[in-house]
């Protein structure tokens, strides 16, 4: 571990307006935290299980909630084919019940041409944004659109983002400034870009000037304020990136040796951190408020130890936790790096954790959720087991929590 000692910055993680829904990858603060929330502590298949629907297909998009409905994405094969043409489909469910208000087909993508996925993805892995009457699907390579919330109508749509992916699609989209904003990383291209939220055109295209040597990579945006002014940050292969959100201008850029980034970043303490991917991850904490390249200047501290290939970071005050996909669970100071402390819980683990009702929430890969007391030394409150493969991120709202395995959605509610 290696750090260098500075002074602190009046930054932090751009604030959403206060919410009861969880209508984007990782919540309504884009960082895994859902302040009115009061999810259950136990939960079995036939315990606090509210409602269970099942869903066709393949899909790791992890569920948004939003005005009483639940939202995911899901990839139908057509055929018993290896290669089968897969149907890229939106799925709406009733909050209440489960029950599917309107399942469509967005797009189509034929099996003889479509690019190989790897083992834990899927053809429908990026995670839906609802904002208002709209949600916003992103199916990587094959297209992106906008449809109408209470109907599922298709306001528009766009596959002339095309590039060439490696290990299939990932990462998801974020809203701000009027724009739709995600990350082209594969073999041809490494670009953040931009499309106009309301029609669904190009905006602005960044392209991150870092030649990998392993270029691929399946990152999530995170937007924050620095000083005043929104950020957009990006991590991609060997490189992280701050840009205007309006207009995609490069602000600052950090370079590092990774690939394949999947955690999404959190932002506050006046820093950004992020995990930097396979094949060795190392754990990043950058100082915010720089311009140019900083990776000499803002770097505050590094921390290879527990640091997670695919699961985000998640920040609660001066505490950084993170769950590597072996499933050490490490505490970390978020202002020097220092090891806190470390549990071994076992399995394998690639969901996002979640803080809500003043706890943490993990989902292992084989469904097992684990639930524990964020502080000074590990305090489990519970170990619950739906029985049921799981690599999505569980969306947490009101009273309850909405899980999804390979085969449905949970909402999980009760005491």
């Amino acid at each position: 571990m290696s750090r260098l000692a500075f002074p602190l910055l009046a930054l932090a993680a751009l604030p959403v307006a206060a919410t009861a829904d969880w209508p984007q990858f990782r919540g309504p603060t884009a960082q895994g935290h859902a302040d009115k929330a009061d999810p259950p502590i136990t939960w079995s298949p036939t315990k606090n299980v509210r409602w269970r629907t099942p869903v066709a297909g393949s899909g790791w998009s992890s569920p948004v909630v939003a005005g009483g409905r639940v939202y995911i994405t899901t990839a139908v094969p057509q055929s018993e084919e290896k290669k089968a043409s897969q149907s890229l489909r939106a799925l709406c469910l009733d909050a209440a019940t489960g029950a599917v208000l309107w399942d469509v087909e967005v797009f189509q993508q034929d099996g003889k041409d479509a690019p190989n996925i790897h083992s834990k993805n899927s053809h429908a892995s990026p995670t839906p944004v609802v904002d208002g009457d709209r949600v916003y699907v992103h199916f990587g390579h094959m297209g992106t659109a906008c449809l109408n919330a209470g109907t599922g109508a298709t306001l528009w749509q766009t596959r002339e983002l095309r590039y060439a992916p490696v290990h299939g699609n990932g990462g998801s989209p974020v809203l701000t400034h009027g724009k739709l904003v995600f990350s082209i990383d594969g073999t041809d291209k490494q670009q953040v870009v931009a499309l106009d939220a309301a029609t669904g055109k190009a905006s602005w295209t960044t392209p991150r000037d870092a030649k990998p040597g392993k270029p691929f990579s399946f990152g999530t945006p995170l937007v924050v304020s620095v000083k005043g002014s929104d950020q957009l940050v990006s991590v991609g292969s060997d490189v992280v990136m701050g840009l205007e959100p309006g207009t995609g201008k490069e602000v600052w850029r950090a370079k590092f040796s990774g690939y394949s980034v999947v955690p999404r970043p959190v932002a506050g303490n006046g820093m950004v951190y992020f995990s930097t991917g396979y094949d060795n991850p190392v754990l990043y904490a950058v100082k915010l408020g720089g311009t140019g390249d900083v990776t000499a200047t803002h770097v505050a501290w590094t921390a290879k130890k527990g640091a997670p290939r695919n699961a985000s970071p998640l920040l609660i005050g001066d505490a950084l936790y993170c769950v590597s996909d072996s499933g050490a669970l490490t505490c970390f100071d978020a202002m020097t790096g220092r090891e806190r402390w470390a549990e071994n819980l076992g399995g394998a683990y690639s969901a996002s954790p979640v803080y809500a009702g003043g706890r943490v929430y993990l989902l292992a890969e084989d469904g097992t959720g684990v639930v524990f007391k964020p502080g000074a030394e590990y305090e489990e409150l519970a170990k619950n087991r739906l029985e049921e493969k799981a690599l999505a991120s569980y969306a947490a709202e009101g009273p309850a929590l909405f899980a999804r395995t390979a085969k449905a959605v949970y909402r999980l509610e009760g005491k």
